[in-house]
């Protein structure tokens, strides 16, 4: 079963979906198998990281701009070619074991929609399959 959602990014931010996730879990009515979710664009991404300290989303943007600066030598004409860069090095999807009706996850983890060119209006997918 698959599942859209919307999200409004209105910032460069990691945007907890974890309930979204949740949700779509409960709407299949599986309790046992796998969720993946999955980010269709090019300037997002997907990841399962800290909920505890949100510290840790700011240090993660924080590295991420670090790692990936703009740069004058980038030829991409919209002028995004770092977001593109950051999307990619943190990627399009995660894998997300289900049992008991939940996401496996950790104490402290989330699902994260990873915004890295805003403003934007996003989509992004929930595949729940039973296993």
């Amino acid at each position: 079963m698959l599942y859209e959602f919307a999200l409004s990014a209105q910032k460069e931010h990691l945007y907890d979906i974890t309930r979204s996730v949740q949700e779509a879990i409960n709407r299949s009515g599986i309790t046992s198998g796998l969720a993946l979710v999955y980010c269709p664009h090019t300037t997002a991404a997907i990841t399962v990281n800290e909920n505890g300290d949100p510290d840790v989303v700011k240090d993660l943007l924080l590295g991420l701009e670090k790692a990936f600066p703009d740069r004058a030598e980038f030829r991409h004409f919209e002028g995004n070619s770092k977001a593109h860069l950051k999307a990619s090095s943190v990627g399009e999807s995660v894998t997300l074991i289900i049992e008991g009706g939940r996401p496996i996850l950790g104490t402290w983890q989330s699902v994260y929609f990873c915004e890295f060119d805003p403003p934007r209006s996003r989509k992004y997918y929930v595949k729940i399959m039973a296993g």
